[in-house]
């Protein structure tokens, strides 16, 4: 069973069962020509809301050696894939004008897409000059997502588009993370088995 946690907004109870902060174990398997990578990391994942319409996201890596010594971060948020109206914050820091929309279930409801979720969308932004933006779809505890945009600094390394896979399988958040990077098509890159710590 899901508990909802206290205050979350309603057009989040489709991503509810992601808050809370995960911890776990996963799996970096990625070849470039003859330079093949395997290792195993940890990982601890936040989700978490401010009252706001969206998911707040933070997720820390780490090699499983000895000194734990830090593998990747990136940060970002989580919303459903509506229009914003008046009643909405923004842009920037400008407050929104008017009634809040989707503030109950049955509002919330008309968002439903043909395929009985709901679609979602994703920011999130890497330390190493990278951004993407993802598009796809809750339904129930599963999430599939794909990139709509990938924006690099000049000086980050080629990284062209991802695919991630979310699911809670007996209470434990699972996902897998496909890339297309450095030349290479999109092929499996990273997954994870994560615990719900708090």
């Amino acid at each position: 069973m899901i508990e909802l946690p206290v205050g979350l907004p309603a057009e989040l109870v489709p991503l509810s069962w992601l808050v809370g902060v995960w911890e776990g174990t996963g799996v970096l398997d990625y070849a470039v020509g003859e330079d093949h990578v395997q290792r195993e990391f940890g990982q601890r994942i936040s989700f978490s809301h401010d009252g706001l319409p969206y998911l707040n996201y933070s997720s820390y890596t780490w090699v499983l050696d000895d000194e734990r010594t830090p593998l990747v971060a990136e940060s970002g948020y989580w919303r459903l894939s509506r229009p914003l109206t008046a009643g909405d914050p923004g842009p920037g820091m400008l407050p929104g004008r008017g009634e809040r929309p989707f503030t109950d279930a049955e509002s919330v409801e008309t968002l439903r897409n043909d395929a009985e979720g709901f679609d979602i969308e994703v920011a999130l932004v890497h330390p190493d000059g990278v951004s993407e933006v993802y598009l796809g779809q809750v339904k129930g505890p599963r999430i599939d997502l794909a990139t709509d945009a990938v924006m690099r600094t000049a000086g980050a390394k080629e990284y062209t588009g991802a695919t991630r896979l979310y699911g809670l399988v007996e209470g434990h958040l699972l996902w897998a993370w496909d890339i297309a990077a450095l030349g290479q098509q999109l092929r499996t890159h990273a997954s994870a088995r994560l615990a719900k710590v708090d």
